[in-house]
């Protein structure tokens, strides 16, 4: 079946029989769940068994059963060259919402309605299940397909991988719901454009091993650090692959809120379209409007960076004369918004972002190294006060007067010892007991050098080195400034992280001599112990009696390496030792003179408040040079109640254009927006709208190159959703209505948009507010040569997933069911038949 805008009655044809055998069998068994990540995607999928017909003539006789309806209407269609080869027909137990296929590999994500989200591959084998335990309101794919990107309800961007679903990184990017998502990556304008971007080299491997990843205590957490601790090897792939290509991970909220992250981990900048002036130049002066009360309901990067096409309903207020914006438009709006700050400036964002995207991880494992050495330690400082806790209760019980110090001390320099200090070493303390202890106390401080050996300090110190590399690029003000990379703020950065060493090394020193000095002290209670019980001390280490003093004047009540790790301790230092410090100051590289006086814990917070405030810079610079270029207002709606439910089918894609006056290696992009009309707006039913070039910054208003047309969908069906294809397609859904006359059929039509006749439009405001309307709609009409069309057995619902890199379609019946589609099955054929020459 094909279609064009000429109306006449269309008769549907039915589904094709889905194959028993899976068309991916040759890539694995389809009884096995282990994804082969290894072996190549295909193109487009093909070479499927083909079915067996039977005769059309008994889709006529009446009580057959519906499975067998559909059986016989599909031999039919492959009888008849139905297009769009169906390859598989499947009940689901799930209602899904969203759904969205993987651009390198025959996977398919789906969101349920309670939120689990499915990966399936190709011949429906479930790979993964994840329940992410918030509400999901969108998906997308990173480029390469190793990615997924879920939008949450509360505001969170997920990342997680595609092999295992495991959860690599968590991003607050927003206040409210992320409704969508769109992740682009760059694409060169030629070879030599793509080695220039490649040419970057990250340093930091010639002169460190392998970044650390995040230490794993047994029975601890790490706490909430947006990081998945069982999978560093994952994490680590994932920062790696994202710094060979550039690309950009844009987001919308229901606020009007829109944020852009490179490699979907860096924040460069962050718009509320409700802020931003839209400056329209009429013929004689310009007009300042803007949006109120927007909510973004699709976002679409272009691949050259250049622009961003966002849809948005809200009101347009005219910011100039207030009482004319009643009469200007509420509905669904149309932005243009010039980002070709991510093009001209990609390889200083690039450097940028992929220094700050590891700082970032790195910072991570500092973060867990700390909150890991503190509950280790504590929890091994608790049984220590546990059991010693019991010494000044048995001093008062016994009438004394003295300390646990004093105790320990007469016992030290060999005063006779008291009965309550006997009763404690012999019954309640015990040498079972006090090898407890020591035991814990031990295994803490091993714990202690580990993660400080092999985490903390390596991964301090190559923060250190790539926040001075962020440093030297900072000084290259001629290509750094532009984006916000502030010399003077990455010098107070530069100096944080060098305290932050000193602060590492000092801790390492001072946990050490704490653990020497337990050590001496647990040798010398014991051979105490063992005197008291008559027992032989010939296998007690010998202790050190100078270092038991200390021990009982320090350490007994008091925990330096708990004072380390805690932010709100202050530490107090002689005069002599602050007189040095302010010496060593004289001689330069650092101007911080009360690093003493503060933590470990305490520093690493002023480091991060002060790269904090360092990577602002480049969010505020980036986000202040993306500005508004145009609005196109689509349609109206008569109330705010309207608006707030209002939520269409739309679409937006970039399309190619080969510029013959230009080298061959240039190209200008094509915009087009395809979206449906509400019925009742623009006194129009059951219409959707097509518009391009609303992008083209080469028209003009004397000639205007924005245009468009309205095609009216058939009575008896609905349009449920679109998607634009590829080389100037859109793929419509269309669900039957429901009659007790006749079984349910739905549609599913590509169109090729370039058979259909454009009308300019208008692109100034307030004259576009009504351009829409003066169009006048096309008949949809299903049997001419301007289309195809395929008839589905079912009640059709949303979503609609369209893979124009696969050249494949899933839809979804209202009864559950997820029908595959071959949308290239004409090209396969040829290029099956091509193979076969060859």
């Amino acid at each position: 079946m094909s279609c064009s805008p000429r109306a006449i009655p269309c008769q549907p044809t039915g589904q094709c029989f889905c194959p028993s055998v899976s068309p991916l069998a040759p890539r694995g068994c389809h009884h096995c769940s282990a994804f082969p990540s290894h072996l190549p995607a295909r193109k487009n999928p093909k070479s499927f068994p083909k079915n067996h017909h039977l005769p059309a003539c008994l889709t006529k006789q009446t009580g057959m059963a519906e499975d067998q309806m559909e059986e016989v209407a599909s031999s039919s269609a492959a009888a008849s060259g139905t297009p769009f080869q169906l390859q598989f027909d499947k009940p689901i137990p799930f209602q899904i919402k969203l759904a969205e296929w993987n651009p390198e590999k025959d996977l398919l994500a789906m969101v349920t309605d309670d939120s689990k989200v499915l990966l399936h591959r190709f011949n429906w084998q479930r790979l993964w299940t994840i329940s992410p335990g918030k509400c999901i309101t969108s998906i997308c794919w990173s480029p390469d397909g190793k990615v997924v990107a879920l939008g949450t309800e509360d505001g969170l961007v997920l990342l997680h991988d595609v092999e295992n679903g495991k959860m690599l990184r968590s991003n607050k990017s927003h206040d409210v719901a992320v409704v969508c998502l769109n992740w682009v990556e760059d694409e060169p304008l030629s070879r030599t454009d793509k080695d220039d971007l490649l040419s970057y080299e990250d340093r930091t491997t010639r002169f460190f091993p392998p970044a650390p990843v995040m230490p794993r205590v047994g029975g601890l957490n790490s706490g909430d650090t947006g990081l998945a601790d069982e999978n560093e090897e994952a994490i680590q792939a994932f920062s790696s692959a994202f710094c060979q290509r550039f690309n950009i991970l844009s987001s919308g909220d229901k606020i009007g809120c829109i944020c852009f992250s490179i490699f979907g981990i860096f924040p460069v900048g962050k718009i509320n379209i409700n802020k931003v002036p839209i400056l329209v130049q009429s013929s004689q002066y310009k007009t300042s409007y803007r949006l109120q009360d927007a909510s973004i309901s699709k976002v679409s990067l272009s691949t050259n960076l250049h622009q961003l096409v966002l849809l948005c309903c809200g009101k347009l207020i005219n910011t100039e004369n207030l009482s004319i914006s009643k009469d200007i438009s509420v509905g669904l709006h149309c932005v243009h918004l010039d980002t070709s700050i991510f093009s001209n400036r990609k390889n200083e964002l690039h450097q940028v972002s992929q220094q700050a995207s590891s700082i970032q991880d790195l910072v991570e494992v500092v973060r867990t190294s700390i909150s890991m050495m503190s509950k280790q330690w504590s929890n091994a400082m608790n049984l220590f006060h546990e059991k010693f806790s019991a010494l000044p209760s048995l001093i008062t019980a016994h009438g004394m007067e003295s300390s646990s110090e004093d105790e320990f001390l007469s016992l030290l320099f060999g005063t006779r010892t008291s009965p309550a200090l006997h009763q404690f070493l012999v019954s309640s303390l015990g040498e079972a007991g006090l090898k407890r202890i020591a035991k814990a106390i031990d295994s803490a401080g091993r714990e202690l050098r580990i993660v400080v050996s092999e985490h903390l300090q390596p991964a301090v110190e190559i923060i250190s080195f790539r926040l001075a590399e962020l440093r030297g690029l900072a000084r290259w003000r001629s290509r750094f400034q532009n984006i916000g990379l502030d010399e003077k703020l990455m010098d107070g950065v530069t100096e944080r992280v060098g305290m932050l060493i000193v602060q590492v090394e000092r801790f390492s020193r001072v946990a050490a001599t704490v653990l020497y000095l337990f050590q001496n002290f647990f040798s010398w209670v014991l051979k105490c112990v063992k005197i008291l019980l008559s027992e032989p001390t010939d296998q007690v280490p010998p202790a050190n009696s100078e270092l038991v003093v200390i021990f009982l004047k320090f350490l007994l009540d008091k925990d330096p390496i708990k004072q380390l790790l805690e932010t709100d301790q202050i530490f107090e230092w002689d005069i002599d030792t602050a007189r040095q410090v302010e010496q060593l100051v004289v001689f330069g590289g650092f101007t911080d003179t009360q690093f003493l006086e503060r933590s470990l814990a305490k520093q690493f917070s002023e480091l991060e408040e002060s790269m904090k405030e360092a990577f602002l810079m480049p969010f505020t610079t980036i986000s202040s040079q993306i500005q508004c270029q145009g609005s196109l207002p689509l349609y109206p709606v008569t109330s705010s109640e309207a608006l707030s439910s209002t939520c269409t089918a739309s679409s937006i894609s970039f399309y190619k254009d080969e510029d013959a006056q230009h080298s061959p290696c240039s190209y200008s992009l094509t915009d087009y927006i395809c979206f449906k009309i509400p019925d009742g707006s623009l006194n129009l039913r059951n219409c959707i709208g097509v518009i391009k070039d609303f992008c083209n910054s080469r028209s003009t208003i004397s000639t205007p190159s924005l245009s468009g047309f309205l095609l009216r969908i058939p009575d008896e069906y609905e349009c449920v959703d679109l998607s634009l294809y590829k080389d100037n397609q859109v793929v419509l859904l269309l669900s039957g209505k429901f009659s007790s006359e006749s079984p349910a059929r739905s549609l599913m039509v590509m169109l090729q948009i370039e058979n259909f006749s454009f009308s300019q439009l208008s692109r100034t405001l307030p004259a576009n507010c009504n351009s829409l309307q003066e169009l006048v709609a096309l008949e949809l009409q299903l049997d001419t040569d301007h289309g195809k069309v395929r008839s589905i057995p079912h009640l059709l619902s949303t979503p609609l997933a369209v893979s124009a890199s696969r050249g494949v379609a899933c839809v979804f019946s209202s009864r559950r069911h997820a029908l595959v589609y071959i949308l290239d099955e004409d090209e396969d054929e040829g290029e099956d038949e091509d193979s076969e020459m060859e």
